[in-house]
């Protein structure tokens, strides 16, 4: 068996579950398994994007021992947007 982590941080708080699953395991095979759980039942497991270790992944990669599935959540705005926008508040240039 395998030990795995999966975390999904949320504006107010992070979720971090840890999981046993048998040698081969997929990520999906793990996001199937974390829909069971009560924490994420309201994240849309089906749909994020998720990674390994703040690298995007595809659900088809097989999980290795102490990897740390990370979902994503959509921005609410693109960073870079984000900081023009600080920027010209500012008064800066």
């Amino acid at each position: 068996m395998i030990r795995i982590e999966i975390i999904h941080a949320r504006a107010q708080r992070c979720i971090a579950k840890s999981l046993t699953m048998p040698p081969g395991a997929l990520i999906a095979d793990a996001l199937k398994l974390a829909a069971l759980e009560q924490d994420f039942q309201d994240v849309d497991l089906a749909n994020a994007t998720v990674g390994i270790f703040g690298q995007v992944a595809s659900r088809d990669r097989p999980l290795k021992d102490g990897d740390r599935i990370e979902i994503y959540r959509p921005l609410f705005e693109e960073p870079k947007l984000a900081r023009r926008k600080r920027v010209s508040k500012s008064g800066r240039s």
